[in-house]
């Protein structure tokens, strides 16, 4: 991929410089095209894992932006619908073949996005340019998937779920879901959130930096992340703003709590053990 690379950079300096769509010849589209081909059979990737670390590739997230900025709106048709955008939507003749399937009426996947083996996309949902969705995930009903979001393998994405995307600063890495996790309807992921592999979250919960993570596993406060293995729910806690007299019984501000998921897990068990016994 470093030709790929090294063309993208090339592309930006001259974009950078005020190279236009109407500019554009047919070796800077042979570029931007390879590069969307090159995103959706997951051979590049807007972020990976690095030391432990989610780091942004800012080649791949500029590339993103270069098939903006160098092409030109144009009428599409899909389905019958008319749009004007652009990019076109993915081509996605390969996805029966590796198990995949997308259900009629509103499935959206819009090109430079990767959708892996075995994996669900459920009407209607929305899959953004540079997403990454890995095998054997779900993605339900009214779910979006915010474009260059790394969705990891075996994910569960409730109905109605937003995963944010983060485009600009091309250095800023974007939403993260981790492996095996399972992600309650109506949860919102936004600004470079990364939820840990396995986590369970709980419905409507809010994962952003600017909300505090309570993790009662380790008893420490973090913010932008929720650690592998945690079971998370939405709870209040009382706000700076508490004693105004605007507020009857005091004000109070979101915050997420965390606790161990193999506990909570057992924990049921045990509870339906002892309804069953008795």
């Amino acid at each position: 991929m470093s030709v790929l690379r090294d063309d993208i950079e090339d592309l930006q300096h001259r974009y950078d410089d005020g190279l236009t769509a109407d500019e554009v010849g047919e070796d800077e589209r042979a570029i931007l095209e390879e590069f969307l081909e090159s995103l959706e059979a997951g051979e590049i990737r807007a972020a990976e894992k690095r030391g432990g670390e989610w780091e942004a590739n800012g080649w791949v997230k500029e590339g993103i932006l270069l098939n903006f900025g160098l092409r030109s709106i144009r009428t599409h048709t899909h389905g019958g619908v008319e749009y004007h955008d652009v990019l076109p939507l993915r081509e996605t003749d390969d996805l029966p073949g590796r198990g995949t399937r997308n259900t009629p009426d509103g499935t959206v996947i819009r090109r430079g996005a990767y959708v892996g083996n075995d994996a669900i996309l459920m009407s209607p949902a929305f899959v953004n340019i540079g997403a990454y969705v890995g095998d054997g995930t779900l993605v339900d009903s009214c779910d979006t998937v915010g474009s260059a979001a790394q969705i990891g393998d075996s994910v569960k994405l409730g109905a109605n779920t937003l995963i944010g995307g983060v485009l600009e600063p091309v250095e800023a890495a974007p939403v993260v879901v981790e492996d095996d996790v399972s992600l309650g309807a109506g949860c919102r992921v936004t600004s470079g959130f990364v939820v840990g592999e396995g986590s369970v979250v709980g419905e409507n919960t809010l994962l952003t930096p600017r909300i505090p993570v309570y993790d009662l596993v380790e008893e420490e406060v973090i913010y932008g992340e929720l650690p592998p293995e945690r079971r998370a729910f939405s709870r209040f806690v009382e706000s700076s703003v508490g004693e105004h007299d605007l507020f009857d019984g005091g004000a109070y501000k979101p915050a997420v709590v965390a606790t161990d998921v193999e506990a909570e897990t057992l924990e049921a068990t045990e509870r339906e053990d002892t309804l069953r016994d008795n």
